[in-house]
């Protein structure tokens, strides 16, 4: 196993316990979230019926 894999199997885990993307890529010492976000985000499946109860929620109570 590479550094690299290393690296990366840490970052991706972090992602999947939740920590937010600027969180990662600062302890990934990226110069941009958009590096992060584009290299590890898209491994695990987002939640999206959970976000768009948020949304409902929140334009509902306006």
């Amino acid at each position: 196993m590479r550094l690299h894999d290393l690296r990366h199997t840490f970052a991706s885990l972090m992602l999947a316990a939740g920590f937010k993307t600027y969180e990662v890529s600062r302890w990934m010492c990226h110069a941009f979230g958009a590096t992060t976000d584009g290299l590890y985000v898209h491994l695990y499946p987002v939640d999206y019926d959970a976000q768009i109860a948020r949304f409902e929620a929140f334009v509902t109570e306006a």
